[in-house]
């Protein structure tokens, strides 16, 4: 058994979510927020047998696309902002970072 851990951009969650319950596979769905942009991102748990791992990351991958995206970076918080003039800048935003971890033991109740 294995324990996937998902996590994309909310863009993606309504696709990626229809797409696993059409492939038969169960997940919870959790709000998450990311980082670096500071914008909402969905961690997906997704637990499932040794054997059907790939198939998962395969609608993971075919569900969440990397796309760009113009972001004006954080004002600087010391120092003086008379001569700071942020330029939005083009990221790459979207896509999966996904995790696959071993599960000793698992119990439903």
């Amino acid at each position: 058994m294995n324990l996937i851990i998902a996590i994309i951009q909310d863009k993606d969650s309504n696709r990626l979510s229809s797409e696993l319950v059409k492939a038969n596979f169960r997940a919870t769905k959790l709000a998450s927020t990311g980082g670096f942009l500071r914008a909402g991102n969905t961690t997906f748990l997704i637990g499932v047998d040794d054997i059907q791992v790939d198939a998962v990351l395969s609608v993971i991958r075919n569900s969440c696309k990397v796309r760009e995206q113009l972001v004006t970076p954080v004002t600087p918080m010391s120092g003086t902002t008379d001569s700071y003039l942020p330029l939005p800048v083009e990221v790459q935003v979207g896509g999966a970072t996904v995790f696959v971890l071993p599960v000793d033991r698992f119990e439903h109740y």
